[in-house]
């Protein structure tokens, strides 16, 4: 291997696109943000200034020289401290050959070692901030591709697996690998879909559509309360992602949850675009989406107010709907919830890397050829983002022990993708990450401007403690932009699981003392929360209680001007 670390990180690029060579969508992916273009800018600054990656080589071949004296102290029972930090946590090294076989201990530090080597020449390396943060993703990329345990020879789980099935593991681990090859585009399966079915064990709430347009249908639940509460409650879902994450499966449903508490509860499910729905823009989105609804839900409860919740994308448009009625002096809408929902777009984490102005601008030309962003493109930026848990885990149980992917309804859901159309999804991407025009209070949408700072209403906001797609920290920001009372809540989980949240024993949430004025920063907010047992569904139910009025009798199932038209889960979440 060159010694020149220059060359060192190209061979290493080489190498990991080589492993990677079926993901041929994701890399293509990765390079509308520019990965590699950020990765190859942060190597040639190195180059020009190899003061800082000379002082990385050197500690690299210091922890390599100590490694092997390591190995043989651990394995002559000796205490010996690694030459490199060493995680417990990391489920890659669990098996017990990391730590008790000497050559795969060895093997396991020289890696970590390397890793933190071209870490530490790409961090150091004098570029601007956006081109940094690009770099390290794409170098993390390949590290990850990298670890032993991506390869059988390297892997002592993996071999012991092959050794026991008399290398039956390994026969159906290829099979599997060229059955993904040409039906899936490469890419390792991350779920057995075969025991689900949409209307079956998911999306399975009773229920019937009670309108439908271009954009989307409405879907009413059957009441499960000999009496409701008067208030209605309108789900308002991302259309990034199919709705029925809001109602995924028994005793796992948001939705369900809300119906067997007295609520009469609606639900959006749109449409998944098409290339015929290309020049669709934001302003169809507010209008024939949540606006759209809100008048049917009036019209067939007779209710004086409807209390939203949205999740995401889905949650970032019932606040611009809630601030767009308010501009009009219209009074509908009660309270607001809010599900890992971003206002704020000054710091989205992770995601920042992709969507900078450069990368804006290159899926912008993707989408004009197209006509709409596909959802394959959108999960390979996920999955960099979390490639050690999203890939290369199932690169491991799939292709080197042989083992079939998890029947999982969360991941089920996940792989049911969907495509937005070009015209919205550039703008939102404008807007909203590059320009921050929602929270700095110019974005305008059909005909109005948006004033978050005109909601007055109660509004929950709910974030997830690991959301890697809205840091919860950018969520609180919303408790600055509103005016009306706001109760945050940090709950377990990530952007997902953190929202299919039942009570159960692993449930846990945090909160501050209702009657305490909020805090004005994240940091704040948390060191004065307290940590308490079970879900946030539950403490949902009581703070909506207040508002949602009376115990009525459920209202019919639609009404003569919006008459049932068919069943839940309706046709769109189909298409």
């Amino acid at each position: 291997m060159p010694t020149d670390p220059l060359e060192m990180t190209r061979e290493l690029a080489e190498r990991a696109a080589a492993v990677l060579a079926p993901e041929t969508d994701l890399f293509e992916d990765s390079d509308a943000a520019g990965l590699r273009a950020a990765l190859t800018s942060a190597l040639r600054a190195a180059a020009l200034h190899p003061v800082g990656p000379a002082r990385a080589a050197l500690s690299l071949g210091s922890r390599l020289a100590r490694i092997p004296l390591t190995a043989t102290r651990r394995f002559l029972g000796q205490d010996a401290q690694p030459p490199v930090a060493v995680d417990a946590r990391d489920r890659r090294f669990a098996a017990v050959a990391w730590d008790a076989n000497p050559a795969f201990y060895a093997l396991r530090l020289a890696y970590l070692a390397g890793a933190e080597f071209a870490r530490d020449v790409v961090t150091g390396a004098d570029i601007d901030a956006d081109d940094a943060r690009k770099a390290r993703i794409m170098v993390d990329l390949l590290i990850d591709a990298l670890a032993p345990t991506n390869f059988l020879a390297t892997n002592p789980a993996a071999l012991i697996r092959a050794f026991e099935t008399g290398g039956a593991s390994v026969v159906q681990g290829t099979r599997t690998f060229l059955d993904d090859l040409v039906h899936h585009g490469g890419r390792p399966r991350q779920v057995d879909t075969s025991g689900f079915t949409v209307g079956g064990n998911l999306a399975c709430t009773p229920g019937r559509v009670v309108h439908r347009n271009a954009l989307m249908e409405l879907i009413q639940y059957a009441p499960q309360t000999d009496e409701v509460q008067a208030v209605p409650l309108l789900c308002s879902p991302p259309w990034i992602n199919k709705y029925y994450i809001m109602d995924l499966a028994p005793q796992r449903s948001f939705i369900e949850w809300a119906v067997r508490h007295g609520r009469t509860v609606f639900a959006i499910s749109y449409r998944n675009s098409s290339r015929e729905m290309a020049a669709t823009t934001m302003d169809d989105y507010l209008v024939h989406g949540p606006q759209a609804a809100l008048d049917v839900v009036c019209e067939i409860t007779g209710a004086a107010t409807v209390d939203i919740v949205g999740l995401c994308l889905g949650g970032a448009m019932t606040a611009v709907t809630a601030a767009w009625l308010a501009g009009a002096g219209d009074s509908r809408v009660g309270t607001l919830t809010l599900l890992n929902t971003m206002l704020d777009y000054r710091e989205p984490g992770a995601l920042k890397a992709f969507t900078d102005q450069r990368t804006v601008e290159r899926l912008e030309k993707k989408m004009a050829r197209t006509g709409v962003l596909e959802g394959e493109s959108m999960a390979g930026t996920f999955d960099v983002l979390r490639a050690n848990d999203l890939i290369f885990n199932y690169v491991v149980s799939n292709w080197l022990m042989g083992q079939q992917p998890p029947a999982f309804d969360i991941l089920a859901w996940n792989a049911d993708s969907t495509r937005m159309p070009a015209a919205m999804h550039a703008f939102y991407l404008r807007h909203f990450y590059v320009r921050n025009d929602l929270a700095r209070g110019t974005l305008e949408l059909a005909g109005r401007r948006i004033d978050l700072s005109a909601i007055t209403v109660p509004t929950y906001v709910v974030s997830a403690i690991n959301d890697h797609i809205v840091p919860w920290e950018a969520a609180y920001e919303t408790v600055n932009l509103v005016s009306g009372p706001v109760r945050f809540v940090l709950g377990n989980g990530g952007h997902i699981a953190g929202i299919v949240s039942p009570p159960g024993p692993k449930a846990w949430h945090e909160v501050v003392d209702p009657d305490a004025e909020l805090p004005g920063t994240p940091g704040e907010w948390r060191a004065a929360a307290t940590r308490r047992e079970g879900s946030w569904w539950e403490d949902w139910t009581e703070w909506g209680r207040a508002s949602a009025g009376p115990s009525v009798p459920p209202p019919q199932l639609g009404s003569a001007a919006h008459p049932p038209s068919g069943d839940a889960p309706g046709t769109y979440v189909h298409t």
